[in-house]
């Protein structure tokens, strides 16, 4: 009796096979490894804060005075008015904040008109820091010319609260993951699929008994082995070389790959539908940044999405990779675990949903 041919053997030569074949392509290496390590590293060299700062505004604050609106005039600073009181709080000890202001109003002659609260955390970096106080400053000094013979218009008086330090490169190597996921994910496998199906590759492998589903998991398990093999080196880098924070340690390195895998999963369905639609090799380039350029731009890879105007933030919100940059962000800074990822992961699985759904239409095998 002839033996029963091996399904799983054949799949781990295809997988072999692939993983030899990336590691000897040069674009694989500088779109899944070098763009992605490069950024991290000189955002890491860079480090500092950014050239705005974010501020909450307490909800019994007062509004109407001179230094309030010298402050929401002004295009370095994004005070946060419709946030609850509660999560201001943890906006501010987790570094997302800059401070809390609370302005209090009542003082007479010679006392100031105002009193600023200023309430920032140690998670705040110096430089944010120092800005907001020296636009305060210079807020004051403004309404005092204006109200002169008057001491002062207004006081300020600071407050610090324990709070984790947020370094950039705990916003850009997340970011940088979600990048190299995305571009080896869709440009990887277009370009892998339509050379496997004009070289007949595809065609030769349906003269073997391996089947069109071995095929394809073999080619995604090659790239799920591969991609983890870039994001540890990135990981292990933002670690070691620039102090990225890992609440958890080991455990939350962990959870980080795991985010990983489920991201390419959901973006090799993007290569797909772009393999499939691909009538030439020369296609897929712009079909592909049709895809990825987006969002690398508006997915909070580089710098936060509430930078962009109001009415470009629903879009920046829609991108799929958002959600995963979200979720790495809030794993590797704020100690969440998978099971309290419930938006993020729910909003990738029906885009992965999608895209999938999509792929099976488009795709070709010859």
């Amino acid at each position: 009796m002839a033996e029963k041919y091996n399904q799983g053997r054949a799949m781990w030569s295809i997988t072999r096979a692939s993983i030899r074949a990336m590691f000897r392509s040069p674009s694989a290496i500088v779109f899944s490894l070098g763009f992605p390590l490069m950024f991290t590293m000189v955002f890491g060299f860079i480090g500092g804060g950014g050239s705005s700062v974010r501020v909450g505004v307490d909800h019994a604050s007062d509004t109407l005075n001179p230094v309030y609106q010298g402050l929401r005039l002004s295009r370095n600073i994004r005070l946060v008015t419709t946030a609850t009181a509660e999560q201001m709080e943890d906006d501010l000890s987790k570094g997302r904040l800059t401070a809390i202001l609370k302005i209090d109003t009542g003082g007479k002659a010679p006392a100031p008109q105002y009193t600023v609260h200023v309430k920032t955390s140690t998670a705040s970096t110096p430089e944010n820091t120092g800005m907001l106080m020296n636009m305060l400053g210079t807020g004051i000094n403004i309404a005092n010319d204006r109200e002169f013979p008057r001491p002062s218009v207004a006081r300020i008086v600071p407050e610090t609260v324990p709070g984790r330090i947020y370094k950039r490169i705990d916003f850009i190597l997340p970011g940088q993951l979600g990048f190299s996921l995305l571009s080896a994910a869709v440009f990887g496998t277009a370009f892998l699929f339509f050379s496997l199906r004009q070289t007949l590759v595809l065609k030769r492998f349906f003269a073997t008994p391996v089947s069109r589903m071995y095929i394809i998991l073999g080619e995604a398990i090659s790239r799920l082995l591969f991609q983890s093999f870039g994001s540890i080196i990135i990981i292990g880098v933002g670690y070691f070389l620039f102090g990225f924070t890992l609440v958890h340690g080991f455990l939350t390195f962990l959870e980080m790959l795991l985010l990983c895998l489920f991201g390419l999963i959901v973006f090799m369905g993007f290569g797909f539908v772009v393999s499939g639609i691909a009538k030439t090799e020369s296609t897929i380039p712009p079909l592909a940044n049709m895809v990825t350029l987006p969002q690398f731009l508006l997915a909070g890879t580089f710098f936060p999405i509430d930078v962009f105007p109001g009415w470009l933030q629903p879009i920046c919100k829609v991108l799929p990779l958002t959600y995963l940059n979200d979720a790495l962000r809030k794993v590797a800074f704020e100690g969440q675990h998978l099971w309290n990822l419930g938006p993020q992961v729910l909003i990738l699985s029906v885009w992965g949903i999608v895209v999938y759904a999509l792929a099976v239409k488009v795709f070709r095998w010859e």
